[in-house]
């Protein structure tokens, strides 16, 4: 799994029957002081994820891992929303005060 942003949506009314009730996210992957990295990507999203938040993305196979849907053409999906990370005893991101900022 990666860290990853949510920086926008994606809409397409037109697409597979498979990714139907799948929001789909722009992600922007994120290094380890948790800086942007250069590329983003096209995430499914079922847990529900908004705008400015810090996310776990799986991606390959893993992506399509859920009981029931394995067979969605995704190469990646969001699994889980950070409510914190922490490194070295510091708090590198808290979803609580990263709340207050918007």
């Amino acid at each position: 799994m990666q860290i990853a942003k949510v920086c926008g949506t994606v809409v397409s009314t037109h697409k597979s029957r498979t990714l139907t009730g799948v929001k789909l996210l722009l992600v922007q992957f994120l290094d380890a002081d948790g800086n942007p990295l250069p590329n983003c990507e096209v995430a499914g999203d079922t847990v529900g994820a908004g705008i400015n938040e810090w996310v776990l993305v799986t991606r390959g196979s893993s992506a399509r891992k859920e009981i029931g849907h394995e067979d969605r053409p995704v190469d990646a999906m969001v699994v889980g929303i950070i409510d914190t990370v922490t490194i070295a005893s510091q708090t590198l991101y808290s979803k609580r005060d990263a709340e207050r900022l918007y």
